[in-house]
């Protein structure tokens, strides 16, 4: 599956950067059916119950089980290191943090290492500095927190075709919200709708 997704995230962060992978992107589906790829991807995610991450590396935090953070409602987004949508989306990630931990929410970063070259953990560590991500980031080796956790009720795989995909889960563990991928920044609809999102499962 990572090869698979591998794929994908060249083709939706091929123009990244310098960090970007350097292998040629495949070709890019259209909009309207990726966007209802992401939709059936999405809704057979809702519902599910996720298993533990399996994280290394942590940031900002002692290492979390989160098995241990049910009571609270949980985002888990995974970013990287030169990939424009994750740097344009730390601001919204900090702003939720900063108001919402307060009462129940428990911000977590996933790091996913994309490029062929060995994973480097200063890339990693200079990275979050750089997005300024003061909460709980992990990285996730091989992606096999992510993969395990893009699935469906019956335990096969699925995909957004975005590798930068946020989910909330609900204070007893369950993944209530998933935004697909990409950004988020405030004024947009998918930004209201995780902050409408997260109301709703602190008042739970």
């Amino acid at each position: 599956m990572r090869r698979a997704l591998l794929a994908l995230a060249l083709a939706a962060c091929g123009s990244a950067g310098p960090d970007a992978p350097t292998a040629t992107a495949p070709t890019v589906a259209p909009p309207a059916e990726r966007e209802e790829k992401a939709r059936v991807a999405v809704a057979a995610m809702i519902g599910t119950t996720p298993p533990e991450w399996q994280a290394e590396r942590w940031m900002n935090s002692p290492p979390l089980e989160l098995a241990k953070l049910r009571g609270s409602v949980v985002m888990v987004r995974w970013w990287t290191a030169g990939c424009p949508f994750c740097s344009t989306t730390a601001p919204a990630l900090r702003a939720f943090d900063r108001e919402y931990t307060p009462r129940g929410l428990r911000v977590i970063g996933m790091y996913h290492h994309k490029e062929d070259t060995p994973f480097e953990p200063k890339v990693y560590e200079n990275t979050a500095k750089k997005y300024e991500l003061t909460f709980p980031v992990a990285f996730d080796p091989e992606w096999r927190t992510l993969e395990s956790w893009l699935r469906d009720a019956n335990g096969r795989e699925v995909s957004t075709g975005w590798t930068s995909v946020t989910f909330l889960l609900d204070k007893r563990g369950v993944i209530r919200h998933v935004h697909p991928g990409g950004s988020y920044v405030e004024g947009e609809p998918a930004h209201a709708e995780l902050r409408a999102q997260i109301e709703r499962l602190l008042a739970e």
